[in-house]
């Protein structure tokens, strides 16, 4: 593959990494919800951008330590692809069954809510996702799934694949705050709790297509 295919799919990698890495309701995303109706929507994407910081450092972390198995990685890419699409079945499946609506409280209109500095919520969302060290399991096996550790890659096409990760997240909290934001007035807790399930099943999708690639020896570089 060409150099300007290598940036492309390392691009593409990082972008789906950073979505699905982001998209699940779990404590930070109900956080960056109730901000955005309570406080408005430029203090509901400073939230996920406290998360997408906390995501990068997580995802570094773990492609710093699978960078010391490069000879382990190349011998058994069959199995780690097989492991890390069993990881995203486990996590997609959680997150389908996961209820987030009854984290989240409901807007009253009537109350004022102290919307404090865009610095206290991005660092407060920061706080809250660092305290979750579980995420770099769903970066493990999404690192896995997609290759995206691979020694034959040069060091500057990664680096391009992290900043994608960073694209991807910050798509998504932009894309659900200003969501979120337009239906303020018809904002449905249901509807929550149906896109999560369409998160996991999506999840559950990719962990599905990504085993059966592996076992007809389909390997993503």
């Amino acid at each position: 593959m060409n150099l300007i295919g290598l940036v492309i799919l390392e691009l593409i990698k990082g972008l789906v990494i950073g979505i699905v890495a982001s998209a699940p309701m779990g404590p930070v995303g109900v956080l960056c919800l109730q901000r955005t109706l309570n406080k408005g929507r430029w203090f509901g994407f400073v939230t996920g951008l406290g998360a997408a910081l906390s995501d990068i450092c997580y995802a570094l972390l773990t492609g710093y330590g699978m960078s010391f198995m490069d000879e382990f990685i190349t011998k058994n890419q069959f199995l780690l692809q097989l492991l890390g699409s069993a990881m995203l079945l486990v996590f997609g499946v959680y997150t389908f069954r996961s209820n987030p609506v009854k984290n989240i409280r409901r807007y009253d209109p009537t109350k004022k809510h102290p919307k404090g500095t865009y610095f206290h919520n991005f660092f407060t969302a920061f706080l809250v996702t660092l305290s979750n060290p579980l995420i770099i399991f769903l970066f493990i096996g999404l690192f896995a799934r997609f290759s995206f550790v691979n020694p034959d890659i040069p060091w500057y096409i990664q680096l391009i694949g992290y900043l994608a990760i960073v694209s991807g997240a910050l798509l998504w909290w932009l894309g659900l705050t200003t969501g979120v934001n337009k239906i303020r007035s018809q904002f449905n807790l249901r509807g929550i709790w149906i896109m999560n399930q369409i998160i996991g099943t999506v999840v559950i999708v990719i962990a599905v297509v990504g085993m059966v690639l592996t076992f007809v020896g389909a390997t993503i570089y």
